[in-house]
Parts: structure tokens; C-alpha cells; sequence
């Protein structure tokens, strides 16, 4: 959509693709997002990590198809297609966070001994690396297409060329195994829901929160990127506002391998607080400084790309890791999901209150909330998310194990309840710190 938002408001000008119009087609794949991310996270500890991946492979496919194909009597019929399609997409990338995630991180736990570099280069790195390659996907189509010209050419065809991604991972999803974790720590009856909260709330304030933050500041920043820079640059040109979203991104990348490195070296808890500083710093200065540094473009790209950076590096790598690792087997993508789709819900929060806060507040102050957001995540990881390393997932499985049996919860737990069995054996015990 950040590309896009420029085209609608090209072609269509801004009484057509109002304020609220923008706010409604790019807020659809968020709420469509909130819907996956529960009712996949759900999914994917009932019925199994690969039906659930397949699952959402397809919701991308289709509501992709659609998106394409978006037509209506009017305009305004056409944007409520293609906001009915981009919550289809939703509903599959939503899922996509707990069903690809969880099976990434069972995955490395057998396989690999950094898990944590290993599960962010495989996670947050491919979606940081979405939103470059998606501009540099359009910057190709507009020079084939002919530019302003044929401008719903373009949009459909980049709208089009995003189905092919989740296609050409379908077969090798097909061809998924289940994970030795999941056969051991599954759980697909009578799960003791309330037991479950009352062991994991604090991991779930602060996996639920910090991601909250993180989503309220990066999600509108992403999507209306094109816009700020538009503003900044006083300029009608879409190629060259794209080309400074581009260099936007790809500032931001960095961010992601620091994150990944360290997270081996410093743990979880405080790559994801550095990160928030980032924040914290980055937006202050920006914002407080607004007037002077939007008059020097690269300057302000520069600042804006380190914000964004810092992001990555902290709350975008380690949200997605830390609610894999807080959670036993059997209620990992049910806990992730709901911490994602809390996320979620940030995003579409600071996606509604983006462009009033800009046009009421002035634009100055969408930085200076994100300092302000950038504390209040540091506070929540350090008081909630626990120090996390690189320990077996299994030995998580087994404490939340003798905690269930401790309350006298009798429910199966994997396929012949070996984890139990094991626990009662070596006599574990169930400390969530």
C-alpha cells in the first residue's frame, strides 16, 4: 500500500480517495490480520502446524486474485472490493505469523544450536526485506508500463505479481513433516484455557504489549511512508517519491542482522529494550527538530531509516522470537497468535489515528508519539518478557507439564503423553521466570 496510495491519490485525486478511504483499504489487511492470527494460532495447535500453513498460503492466493481483479459500478464499489480482498490477505498473513513462525522455531530447536539468529534470519528478515523488494516489484512494472500514463496497469499488475510469492512456496509447504516437538507437546483436547492464563499472564502482558508498541509505531509508518516523504519533498513525482522509499527501507535492513547477532550475545530482553530506544531517541530528534531537518531530504530519510533500523533490530526481531520460546508446545500458536494479533490491533489503532494526528497535531508529532510509545515499550520488556537464551523448548514443555499435573488437570499431552511421563520422571519444576 505504499506505493499504492500514491497511484489511488494520483488517479483519483483526494476527494475520491479520501482520508478515510485510504484509512479503510489499508486498515483491512490489519483487521483481517487480527482475524488469522487467532483463528490460525488456534489452528495450528489443533489440527497441526502444516494444515494450518496451507491454510493460509491459500487465503494469500485468493484474496491476491481478487485484489487484482477489483472492480465495481463506482469507484468508491471498486475500493470496497479491494478492501474486501486485502482482508482476505489478511486473514492469511495474519495466520502466516503463528503458523510459519512456530514451525520455524520447533524446526531450529532440532536443528540448529543459535536458534535465535537462525529463527529472525528466516522470519523477521524476509518480511523486513518485503517492503524494499515490493517498491523495487514497482519501480520495474512503472518503467514497463510507461509511468503516470497507465497507472491502473500498474497497480493491478504489482497487485497480481504478489501472488506468485506464496505460490511458489506451495509444494515445499505440501511437503512439511511434523515437528518431533509438536508429536511430544501437542495439545488437542480439553485444553485447560484458564490454567493457561494463569501460568503464562505476565510472559502474555508483555509479549501482547511490547508488540502492541511496536506495531502502533511501524505499521502507519510503513503504509503512509510514501506520504511522508511526499509531504516532505513537496513533490507530485511518485518515481522519485518511491525511490526515497526505497532508500527508506533499505536503511532499515541493517537493523535486522544487529538484532539477530545480538540476541546470541545479549539475550532477548535487552536487544528488544535497545531497539524501543531507538524509538525513544530517533523519534524525539526527528520531531523535535522537524522544521529543520524535513528542508534536507537525505537527512530526513537518513534519521527516519535509522528509527526504523532500531525497530528492527529490537521489537521487529525479537517479538516473533520471544513468543515462540515463552510457550509450551501445545499452546505455542494459540499464545502467539494472540500476542501477534494484539499487535495487530496496535497497527490498526496507529494506522485510524496516523493522518488525524498529522492533520490536526501536525506532522512533527507522529515522531514525537513514537518516543513516547518507544518508553513505554522498554518498561513493559523489562518488567515482562523474561531472559530468554537458547534453551531447548522441550524443558518448557516439561515445566508447564508438571504445573498442569499439579493442578490436577488429567488431559493428554502429545501423542502418547511422553512429555508427562518424562516430567513425573526427572521431577522438574514449573518456575515461569
Amino acid at each position: 500500500m505504499t506505493a499504492s496510495n500514491l497511484i489511488f491519490t494520483a488517479k483519483y485525486g483526494s476527494k475520491v480517495y479520501t482520508s478515510a478511504v485510504k484509512t479503510r483499504v489499508s486498515n483491512a489487511l490489519l483487521v483481517g490480520e487480527i482475524i488469522g492470527q487467532i483463528g490460525i494460532g488456534l489452528t495450528c495447535d489443533w489440527m497441526g502446524r502444516k494444515a494450518a500453513i496451507i491454510l493460509t498460503t491459500l487465503m494469500l492466493v485468493v484474496g491476491g486474485i481478487l485484489g487484482t481483479a477489483a472492480h465495481g459500478t463506482t469507484t468508491q464499489g471498486m475500493f470496497w472490493m479491494l478492501t474486501v480482498a486485502r482482508g482476505i490477505v489478511g486473514v492469511g498473513s495474519g495466520g502466516e505469523y503463528p503458523a510459519s513462525s512456530v514451525s520455524a522455531s520447533e524446526a531450529s530447536n532440532q536443528q540448529v544450536k543459535r536458534r535465535g539468529a537462525t529463527f529472525v534470519m528466516v522470519t523477521n528478515f524476509p518480511l523486513s526485506f518485503g517492503g524494499p523488494f515490493c517498491l523495487i516489484i514497482f519501480l520495474i512494472v512503472w518503467s514497463a508500463a510507461g509511468g503516470e500514463a497507465h497507472l491502473s496497469t500498474i497497480w493491478r499488475v504489482c497487485f497480481g505479481i504478489g501472488c506468485i510469492w506464496p505460490l511458489s512456496v506451495f509444494y515445499f509447504r505440501l511437503r512439511m513433516t511434523t515437528s518431533e516437538l509438536y508429536k511430544k507437546g501437542a495439545m488437542k483436547k480439553k485444553v485447560p484455557y484458564l490454567l493457561v492464563l494463569k501460568y503464562y499472564w505476565p510472559r502474555l502482558i508483555g509479549t501482547c504489549g511490547a508488540w502492541f508498541f511496536y506495531d502502533f509505531v511501524t505499521f502507519p509508518n510503513g503504509i503512509f511512508s510514501g506520504t511522508i516523504i511526499a509531504n516532505v519533498t513537496e513533490s507530485t513525482d511518485i518515481k522519485r517519491t518511491i525511490e526515497w522509499t526505497l532508500l527508506l527501507g533499505i536503511i532499515a535492513l541493517p537493523g535486522v542482522f544487529v538484532g539477530a547477532y545480538l540476541c546470541e550475545k545479549i539475550g532477548r530482553k535487552y536487544t528488544a529494550m535497545i531497539g524501543f530506544a531507538g524509538y525513544l531517541v530517533f523519534g524525539l530528534v526527528i520531531g523535535c527538530a522537524f522544521e529543520k531537518i524535513s528542508k534536507i531530504t537525505a537527512l530526513f530519510i537518513v534519521f527516519y531509516g535509522l528509527m526504523n533500523s532500531f525497530g528492527n533490530l529490537g521489537p521487529g526481531d525479537m517479538m516473533g522470537l520471544v513468543s515462540s520460546e515463552s510457550y509450551a508446545t501445545g499452546v505455542r500458536g494459540t499464545c502467539y497468535g494472540l500476542s501477534a494479533a494484539v499487535g495487530k490491533a496496535g497497527a490498526a489503532i496507529g494506522t485510524e489515528v496516523f493522518t488525524p494526528i498529522q492533520t490536526n497535531l501536525g506532522q512533527k508529532w507522529t515522531f514525537i508519539i513514537a518516543a513516547i510509545i518507544g518508553l513505554c515499550g522498554i518498561v513493559i520488556v523489562y518488567f515482562f518478557i523474561p531472559h530468554l537464551n537458547d534453551e531447548d523448548l522441550g524443558a518448557e514443555d516439561r515445566r508447564f507439564a508438571a504445573y498442569l499435573r499439579s493442578q490436577g488437570w488429567d488431559g493428554q499431552i502429545g501423542e502418547d503423553d511422553s512429555v508427562i511421563e518424562q516430567e513425573i520422571a526427572v521431577g522438574d519444576g514449573h518456575d515461569t521466570k
